[in-house]
């Protein structure tokens, strides 16, 4: 099995030769009586929590007399390896004796009612219950467990009977395949819904009839907006930096100054408006004004080439495409390949497109280079002058508003106990995710702030360990209802005044489990009940004070939060909390050593719960705590204002630019979804290579490895260790590697650019076209296409009518303008002012960027044009032709981007939820490897934890990006039905479960160790292929359901039952533990009669649990491990419902789920 660090053996992983079977030739008795063999816990490993090792006797306990067994020798032929310590000794194959006499004796109970000829087993009694007061650990915790497994296997045919027999296929994976339940498709949709992200909550929004209640619902959210937040300053910004240039340019004077081409000068400050930071708007005019030296300098060589030779004038056509084509293909596939340099290549293009387009001919006009470089530097100018002029922000805000949110959340996420969680659990992920966004915000560029980067980027991973504590909390308890019972039944007898007597009758000598569980429940909650409470008080309080603090250092405390009467005395705050954690430790240890609390405390489920739901609660406070002391550092510094560089990685800072150019550059969404994939991709190519390669168990095993490697062919392991042969080292693998980069989607956005530029531009190189072409600026729609053309995502239908229609309308109001007074200045000036108002809004800060960009160039070109053309041409033709061109362009960006590698939500969905079920079966192998079935001397180091970290938090953002991929899917029209989407999100939901409870398990096996690389062989030998077969079922079905999802193929019906294999593997270890029980009462009578009651006096008494109080904890570890791992196998079976009702099933039609989908559809849009 790949990847898993399994003591005794592994499937080969795929694509790999597997190794020959290693022969094991010396004699073995096949039923072995240890003296010394620890415990076993959940997953077969030797438990540390349980005092000293035991012995375990590999046969059943029976209650009769016992008939003392032969034992034969055999001796193992090189054909005929036997895994099994307990093997038969009867050669039979492949097939053997199975361990137990039929079947596993919790299956019992679960008898087929199509299997009349199954015998009735004989009547074994289980000491489950009898034996617990007795120190049984694990068999409470297996108990436990195997209930739930019962629940979830209630509605099987499970046919178990295996009549003595079982097939052991020579050590290899064993998968068990059941009959599926039937599923109710409909109660499968509905609870489906409850999933839905919270922008499903709106109506659709392409509702005809909901259209014009959501516009004046959004217009009255969106003058709310400007005048109570800070949005309004940032409107006004953006606007008077185009009103500025824009009224300069209707002055007579400074237009004729300017030239024809005047409204550069306004485009230029509206493409990098001053509505953003310093450093953002420093580094965009940088960038703008290389960019455009570029565009023109290449332009330049391409006019001076075309009328260098009279050939080349003849021909200046098709030399000045062939230099527009080249630059444009080139600077499209860097647009796409690094974000951060897209202010550097859009004016770069716009800039050579106007070279190789205005004013073409024979005659080269050199004097357009001029008139379009000297506008532009003057519109950058001024917009860099109104940024620093006006309420200028130095990158503070941002990151203060990413504190406060993150500190309100963190609020509502130590509200407990909480019966919602959905949204608090969402809400907590968006956190992580938005924290680390903000730190990168800050450090791209330059910022006047009180911060230093790298004092954000601590308190960003304190934070963060913060909120990942915070998301493994339990949020349902019921401790602190235990205690408000108490003390009010307390205020009731004292109010009353009474003297109550409770008489109770005489109780049995030996208390029974109900009743001692409740006596330990009501043992716990008065004791930790207080303390919890006040812990969590502290905790919010300590997180208000840091709030406090760090939202005045940025400045913005009185305009954003929170208010004055909030204390900012971090120490005091830090000091409460100390003395909480301090009073709860104290009373936590008193706990543990009460003679009234049990020993084996883990035997009671609600008790473990209670301590399940404390134990995180306290180390929430240790995160809280370092957060606490980090701040307290920062407070104490008091750093003055002060300029801080980038502080970013160089080549990281070329995948990441800053908020608002994300935002202007639009597909927002999809561009964070795709970057997100893109860097879980690389984190994950490490664990898709990793194999496991088995060691030897023994020294015959480890003989017959060096013998077969010594008898393999030495050319092979030359080249192999060869390094400068690796294939990565290779020129063919290199050139392999760069033509396989160039399939990707950035040359194939380059390739479109190519086509549809060159399409639109060949008007202006033809004798029967130029004039036209160039009196009325035609090759504007060349420039929109540049523009509005985006790397990943072009626009749905909804999309195309709003910036057709947004072009138009910015075209029909610039003429009206014109034409009101005859083109008076002051009038336009007013028009200008009443449209752009509202679409720099639209383009600066709503989700509807390139529809409001397009709107105001529409305007912008078609007023400013008027202004510039006088009387020499109809105003009418200019404004419709400049119209015109505008929505060309926009529906030529479109279409190229449906019709050439098109952009689909759904099916990218689709693919993303196939690599996050392929990314959860590598998580899942790699934590069973590297943090449960490690090797002796390889326990994780804190570098692994780390690594294990971060990973996490790169799946936490891919969840987060794609809910948001999938509200995208609502925008889009399918001919076919409708887009249901509701399995989507369930899936959606049920991987992210399975993964928390990846997380669970690995945090918990910190704390409870396992090793299962004990002194006992046999032990291990026998629950090795138990082990195994639970962990590959698990693999092979989401191997199976990834694929599926991938090739959009139907799921196979029967699949490995991995509720079935993780019941067996506990079946065997209650029956080990019950054999281990068994011998200890045998040698208690016999041998060690004198000596045990003393033992048993010191366990009653929890003095093994003083002596070692570093395990005290294990029991409550113990269970959340093996409940985990029980929940993930529950969170797998929803994955296969939910990825057959996306894909279909074999054997069936894949629609089956087609009528209840439009029955719920149909509920839901009424």
């Amino acid at each position: 099995m790949e990847g898993s660090q399994l003591p005794g053996g592994s499937d080969p992983p795929q694509g790999t030769t597997s190794k020959p079977t290693i022969e094991r030739r010396r004699s073995r008795a096949l039923s072995v009586l240890k003296s010394s063999k620890p415990k076993i816990n959940d997953e077969g490993q030797s438990s540390g929590a349980g005092g000293a090792s035991k012995g375990i006797l590999h046969r059943r306990p029976t209650l009769g007399p016992r008939k003392k067994e032969k034992h034969i020798k055999i001796e193992e032929g090189p054909q005929r390896p036997n895994p099994l310590a307990n093997a038969s000794s009867i050669y039979m194959g492949s097939y053997g004796p199975s361990p137990s006499a039929s079947r596993p004796i919790s299956m019992r109970s679960m008898r087929s009612p199509g299997s009349p000829r199954s015998p009735r087993p004989s009547a074994v009694a289980t000491p489950r219950h009898s034996l617990s007061a007795m120190g049984t650990q694990t068999v409470g915790t297996n108990t436990v467990h195997l209930e739930e497994l019962d629940h979830l296997l209630r509605d099987l045919n499970v046919h178990l009977e295996t009549y003595g027999i079982q097939e052991t296929r020579d050590g290899f994976f064993d998968a068990p395949f059941f009959k599926p339940p039937k599923t109710d498709k409909e109660e499968l949709m509905r609870s489906a819904r409850d999933t839905l992200p919270a922008s499903f909550r709106k109506k659709h929004p392409l509702s005809v009839s909901h259209f014009l209640p959501k516009q004046w619902h959004e217009l009255k959210s969106v003058a709310r907006r400007l005048m109570t937040t800070r949005a309004g300053i940032k409107l006004t910004k953006s606007f008077l930096g185009f009103f500025i240039p824009y009224i300069l340019c209707l002055i007579p004077v400074v237009g004729n100054w300017v030239g024809r081409y005047r409204y550069i000068m306004v485009l230029s400050a509206l493409f990098n408006h001053p509505g953003r930071t310093i450093g953002a708007q420093i580094d965009g005019t940088v960038l703008t004004i290389m960019g455009t030296c570029t565009g023109l300098g290449w332009g330049a060589l391409a006019l001076y080439v075309s009328d260098s030779t009279s050939v080349a004038e003849s021909g200046y056509g098709g030399v000045l495409a062939a230099f527009l084509i080249i630059f444009m293909g080139v600077i499209a596939s860097l647009r796409s390949y690094f974000i951060r340099i897209y202010q550097f290549v859009v004016p770069a293009g716009i800039a050579a497109i106007f070279c190789c387009l205005a004013e073409t001919g024979r005659n080269v006009t050199w004097e357009k280079l001029l008139a379009y470089g000297i506008p532009w530097a003057l519109g950058q100018a001024i917009s860099l002058i109104v940024c620093f002029a006006i309420a200028p922000d130095g990158g503070s805000r941002q990151i203060a508003l990413a504190l406060f949110d993150a500190f309100r959340v963190m609020q509502e996420g130590l509200t407990l106990p909480r019966s919602e969680n959905q949204s608090i659990h969402r809400q907590l992920s968006w956190t992580f995710v938005n924290l680390s966004q903000a730190y990168r915000d800050l450090a791209l560029d330059i910022s006047y702030t009180r911060f230093a980067p790298g004092d954000i980027a601590e308190v960003r991973n304190a934070m963060q360990a913060v909120v990942r504590s915070l998301l493994s909390l339990n949020t349902e308890t019921e401790l602190f209802n235990g205690a408000e019972t108490s003390n009010q039944r307390a205020t009731d007898s004292s109010r009353d005044g009474d003297v109550v007597v409770d008489i109770e009758e005489p109780r049995p000598r030996q208390a029974s489990t109900g009743t001692i569980e409740e006596q330990a429940v009501n043992l716990v909650t008065k004791t930790l009940a207080g303390p919890t409470e006040q812990l969590l008080a502290d905790m919010r309080d300590g997180i208000d004070c840091c709030n406090a603090v760090l939202l005045g250092m940025s400045g913005y405390r009185k305009y954003i939060g929170p208010p004055p009467e909030v204390s900012s005395d971090v120490l005091g705050s830090l000091v409460n909390l100390r003395k909480a954690k301090i009073e709860f430790d104290k009373l936590h240890k008193e706990l543990i050593n009460d003679e009234a609390f049990p020993a084996t405390f883990s035997n009671y489920p609600d008790v473990v719960e209670l301590f399940l739901f404390v134990n995180p609660v306290r180390q929430t406070a240790d995160s809280l705590e370092a957060l606490l002391v980090l701040v307290m550092k920062m407070q104490q510094s008091q750093k003055k204002w002060k300029v801080y560089l980038p502080h970013y990685p160089f080549h990281k800072s070329l995948q990441r630019t800053n908020a608002q150019v994300r935002h202007d550059r639009g597909g927002m969404t999809t561009g964070l979804f795709f970057r997100s994939q893109r860097e879980l991709n690389a984190l994950m190519i490490g664990a898709q290579k990793s194999t496991f390669q088995p060691l030897p168990r023994n020294k015959a095993e480890e003989a017959a490895v060096s013998s077969i490697h010594e008898s393999e062919d030495g050319d092979e392991d030359v080249i192999i260790d060869n390094e400068m042969s690796s294939p990565k080292k290779t020129f063919r693998y290199k050139l392999w590697k760069v033509l396989h980069r160039a399939q990707g989607f950035e040359m194939r956005y380059a390739l479109k650019v190519a086509i549809v530029v060159s399409m639109l531009s060949v008007p202006a190189w033809l004798k029967q076209s130029r004039e036209w072409y160039n009196d009325y600026q035609s090759w504007w729609a060349v420039i929109v296409v540049w523009i509005m053309v985006h790397p990943r995502t072009g626009g749905n239908i909804q999309d195309l009518f709003t910036r057709s229609f947004c072009a138009i309308l910015g075209a029909i109001w610039g003429g009206v303008a014109h034409a009101a007074r005859d083109g008076n200045p002051v009038v336009v000036a007013v028009f200008a002012a009443i449209y752009m108002i509202p679409m720099v809004y639209r383009y600066t800060q709503s989700s509807h960027t390139r529809s409001g960009l397009v709107g105001c160039l529409s305007f912008i070109i078609v007023s400013l044009d008027l202004q510039a053309q006088g009387n020499r041409l109809s105003n009418i033709n200019i404004a419709w032709t400049l119209g015109v061109a505008f929505v060309v362009g926009v529906i030529s960006a479109i279409l190229v981007s449906w019709l050439l590698w098109p952009f689909v939500a759904r099916h990218e969905l689709r693919k993303s939820l196939s690599g996050m079920i392929y990314y959860s079966a590598l998580i899942y192998r790699g934590v069973v490897a590297q943090y449960i079935y490690y090797e002796e001397g390889d326990e994780p180091t804190q570098e692994d934890i780390t690594r294990s970290e971060m990973l996490e938090g790169r799946l936490r953002e891919a969840f987060v990006r794609m809910r948001h991929l999938l509200a995208l899917t609502r925008h889009e029209i399918r001919l076919r039905e409708p887009f249901n989407p509701l399995p989507y999100s369930a899936l959606i939901e049920s991987c992210e479960a399975f993964f928390e409870n990846l997380v669970e398990v690995r945090q918990f096996s910190l704390y409870f160790h396992p090793k299962y690389m004990s002194q006992n062989e046999a032990v291990s030998n026998d629950l090795l292929p138990y082990r195994r077969d639970a962990v590959a079922s698990i693999l092979m079905t989401l191997y199976i359901l990834a694929g599926a999802l991938r090739g959009k193929r139907r799921v196979p019906r029967y699949l490995p039952s991995a509720m079935v294999a993780r019941k067996r593997l506990l079946d065997r270890m209650e029956e080990l533990e019950m054999e281990q029980q068994e011998e200890e009462r045998y040698k208690d009578g016999n041998d060690e009669h004198d000596e045990a009651p003393g033992k048993k006096n010191k366990q009653g008494q929890g003095g093994q649990k003083a002596e070692d109080s570093g395990m005290r904890f294990a029991q409550v570890y113990q269970f959340a491990y093996s409940k985990g791992l029980t929940q993930c196998v529950e969170h797998l079976e929803q994955l296969q419902k939910y990825t057959k009702a996306i894909c279909g099933e074999v054997g069936f039609d894949p629609d089956d789920f087609a009528e209840v989908e439009h029955k719920i559809e149909d509920e839901w849009n009424r």
